[in-house]
């Protein structure tokens, strides 16, 4: 009997031990899956946040009577962006493949079905804040001249076509199957040519179809700088995109795992190392450190590494980051010389930096050096630069001749918040005769300067250091 009871225990015990186990095993797979909704959703938001930094960056390197403009069109490409790319651009990057060439499903999110697994919602989230990081990237070198209308109409066919179909190619797999790219082995980890390049490509043919701004070039042709008006925002600008980019790099994991430490370490490295590229770079130029390019040399440093953030090591980001900065200057003086008028260097953080990261992905791989791997990779930054300039440009051209591009020259020289919207960012300040920019490198004196309206009840004027 006591026999009996015994075996009938153990076996009771054995038998809640098991259950037990397998309870367990349940529960750490069910914490993984709800970690990696968590980060990739937190990820998401330091994306998002990135809207932010790209608005203070754009509007600090531009001009005071245009600030309002520039919000404005940093939030509208993010809402234009969300409905079209919810809508259409989904669709087309990650639905189920056309021969890896364009997706045929999942348009209006209807891949979501609720009561079952809700994960699309998760990685569209992460997604959509990516295409609107390539959409805003075309409002900084078309800044000061570009008529809203014609913004928004542009924001649209990014979001929807422009950039879907080329993610798709690359980036397809990550829920459906693989585009075309993928298939030959690219490797563009968080975007540097997905994201940065097109949208440095799409900002290219703007800024050549719209033409340079009022000023930019002397009559022999010569550029003048005409320096943004509040250095300050751009930096805090530059410090939000940096925390921005530890949502873009380490969250294209889409998952809670080891690798996020090293994808930060690379990503912080490298945009310290494109600092002092820049820094060293325009100090040996313009005999002075200049603040505005070493700001760019930060993001130059965060768009190359993006490729390659999770395949080459610490020493690699270092050095990646550092030759961005370098080659972001002489980038940025290169447009300049060459007629294109892009009034915070977008073209050259995001479109030559994108390739930069995107090649460096295979010349400093960490499992070694592959001359196949430099041909893929070069074959996708050259793919990315011939569906997107030509795209682009047909569409800004389409712009040009219905709607109209660009604002005439006297609302441009009033500024675009007083002819396009009617508003002031700075309404307790009144626009003042100036010093026109100064010809070459550096800080030169604002063609426009500010000074506080007259306070009447004392009689004075305050001038606005």
């Amino acid at each position: 009997m006591i026999g009996k009871l015994l075996f009938g225990l153990l076996f009771f015990l054995s038998t809640s031990l098991v259950s037990v186990a397998a309870a367990d095993e349940a529960t750490a797979a069910d914490v993984q899956t709800h970690l990696n909704y968590v980060w990739t959703l937190i990820a998401a938001a330091l994306v998002f946040f990135m809207q932010a930094g790209f608005a203070l960056v754009e509007t600090g390197l531009t001009r005071a009577k245009n600030a309002v403009n520039i919000m404005f069109k940093n939030l509208m490409d993010f809402c234009v962006g969300t409905l079209a790319f919810w809508a259409i651009g989904f669709g087309l990057m990650f639905g189920a493949t056309w021969g890896g060439w364009i997706g045929t499903s999942g348009f209006f999110l209807s891949d979501y079905v609720h009561g079952e697994d809700p994960w699309v919602l998760a990685f569209w989230m992460f997604q959509v804040v990516f295409c609107a990081t390539a959409a805003t990237i075309v409002s900084g070198a078309m800044a000061e001249r570009t008529k809203f209308v014609a913004y928004l109409i542009y924001s649209f066919v990014i979001s929807a076509i422009i950039y879907p179909i080329f993610g798709g190619w690359a980036w397809g797999g990550l829920f459906h199957g693989k585009g075309w790219l993928e298939n030959l082995g690219f490797i563009d980890f968080a975007g540097s040519t997905v994201v940065h390049s097109v949208g440095g490509w799409a900002a290219l043919a703007g800024a050549i179809v719209i033409g340079p701004r009022l000023g930019k070039y002397d009559a022999q042709g010569r550029p003048r700088a005409i320096p943004g008006h509040n250095l300050p925002l751009a930096t805090l600008g530059v410090f939000i995109l940096w925390i921005g980019w530890f949502g873009f790099n380490p969250g294209s994991t889409t998952a809670g795992i080891k690798d996020i430490a090293w994808i930060f370490v690379n990503t912080n490295l490298a945009a310290a190392a494109g600092v002092v590229g820049s820094l060293i770079t325009i100090w040996s130029i313009a005999k002075k450190p200049d603040l505005a390019m070493s700001l760019n040399g930060a993001l130059a440093g965060l768009v190359g590494i993006t490729a390659p953030c999770n395949n080459v090591s610490p020493t690699s980001a270092v050095i990646i980051g550092f030759l961005a900065g370098i080659l972001v200057v002489f980038s940025v003086l290169a447009m300049d010389r060459i007629g294109v008028d892009d009034p915070v260097g977008a073209i050259s953080v995001h479109g030559v930096c994108g390739v930069w990261g995107t090649l460096s992905a295979a010349i400093f791989h960490i499992e070694g050096f592959s001359w196949t791997q430099l041909g893929v990779q070069a074959l996708g930054a050259a793919a990315a630069f011939l569906w997107t300039f030509p795209l682009a440009y047909l569409t800004f051209t389409i712009i040009k001749a219905t709607v109209g591009l660009r604002v005439s020259a006297e609302e441009e020289i009033e500024g675009l918040d007083v002819g396009e919207h009617g508003e002031s960012a700075y309404p307790d300040f009144v626009q003042v005769a100036g010093m026109p920019g100064a010809a070459g490198i550096g800080t030169a004196k604002p063609d426009m300067a500010y000074a506080k309206k007259p306070n009447l009840a004392k009689g004075h004027v305050v001038t606005d250091s």
